[in-house]
């Protein structure tokens, strides 16, 4: 039989629906390893290497909310430090003065930040691009401001900040206070990573990326640009609502300069450097935003933003689509190399 003959035969074969669901089932398998390795963590490593990836998924759930309104929705906010201010400040409230549990404290706070960033993002549908990220970076300034004025020191502790007894693992739960405090964080970002990536994939999901990519056809189509926006802009709010709640829980303290610009900043540049409109980039890049200063103040402390900026500089110029495009982009070279490899194998020189 000729070399022709046996391609022919090989385009007329029906495709292996085992085979097609090979990378699906791989992907799966990658996902749930990487959750056993997650659920294993505090039992490898502890002290201060625990809290440090303690902090990675606190900040992985701050930008998977920044993500969804700046990556699908188009929206850019340079002031997402502050709905992580007032998610920790309602928290240590109603913990310290109405007694109520950290576990039922965050979610009150996670409604309330909810409500907030939905009231803010009514008026900021009169602004687009530079102009929504100008009255958003005002937002960051002007919140430590406020935070320190003295007709809210019963409520911020004003300067001095206020304090918060350490999270203790329940009665009959033989783990200590910082394993505790790490697997409830990480069963917060499974369940918030899962919530987004169904929203992104949902009806709400096509009709805020319609609106970012073309508003005026999206409008044309009927669909709502005022709710959608603002929506998005009280979800991205509450996910960093909830981020505050559980680094509050982690730091124990709070205070007004805990929020300064530079917070609201360093949660941008996660975003961009783990992926913009990605859900695995929110992962990448509080990896990024907690270990990086690190290693730049131990490359020269007398530098270390220098170092950090040039670390930046680097990551954007080898990274232009983020480390999560890089994983993405390795997964598809494979992909087409195993496929390669199975079409080789149909043909049959004589």
């Amino acid at each position: 039989m000729s070399t022709k003959s046996l391609a022919a035969v090989s385009t007329d074969r029906k495709p292996n629906p085992a085979k097609s669901a090979t990378p699906k089932l791989l992907s799966v398998a990658a996902i749930g390893i990487v959750i056993c390795l997650a659920f294993a963590l505090p039992f490898v490593t502890t002290g201060y290497h625990l809290v440090q990836a303690t902090y990675v998924l606190i900040y992985a759930i701050a930008l998977l909310g920044l993500n969804l309104l700046l990556g699908y929705n188009g929206q850019l906010s340079l002031g997402h430090g502050a709905f992580y201010a007032i998610g920790a400040y309602v928290t240590i409230n109603l913990i310290n003065h109405a007694g109520l549990p950290y576990w039922c404290a965050i979610p009150i706070a996670a409604v309330l930040c909810l409500i907030c960033g939905f009231l803010f993002g009514l008026p900021a549908l009169r602004l687009e691009g530079h102009y929504l990220a100008l009255a958003t970076f005002a937002l960051a300034l002007a919140t430590p401001q406020l935070l320190k004025n003295s007709a809210l020191a019963k409520w911020t502790g004003g300067f001095m900040g206020m304090t918060l007894s350490p999270v203790t693992a329940p009665k009959g739960v033989p783990l200590g206070s910082d394993q505790w405090l790490y697997l409830f964080c990480l069963v917060y970002l499974l369940a918030l990573y899962w919530a987004a990536w169904n929203l992104v994939r949902s009806r709400t999901g096509r009709a805020i990326i319609a609106l970012r990519d073309h508003p005026i056809a999206a409008t044309t189509m009927g669909i709502n640009a005022a709710f959608y926006k603002s929506m998005v802009f009280g979800v991205s709010a509450m996910y960093a609502g909830i981020a505050g709640g559980l680094g509050l829980l982690a730091a124990q303290f709070v205070s007004p300069d805990s929020f300064d610009m530079f917070l609201s900043l360093g949660f941008v540049v996660g975003v961009v450097v783990g992926g913009i409109a990605t859900i695995s980039g929110a992962v990448y890049g509080a990896i990024f935003i907690q270990f990086v200063p690190d290693l730049a103040s131990h490359i020269s402390k007398s530098a270390a933003w220098a170092v950090y900026g040039i670390t930046l500089i680097a990551f954007m110029y080898l990274l232009p689509n983020g480390v999560a495009g890089v994983v993405s982009r390795s997964g598809q070279i494979i992909s087409r190399l195993k496929i390669g490899r199975a079409r080789e194998k149909l043909y049959v020189v004589e």
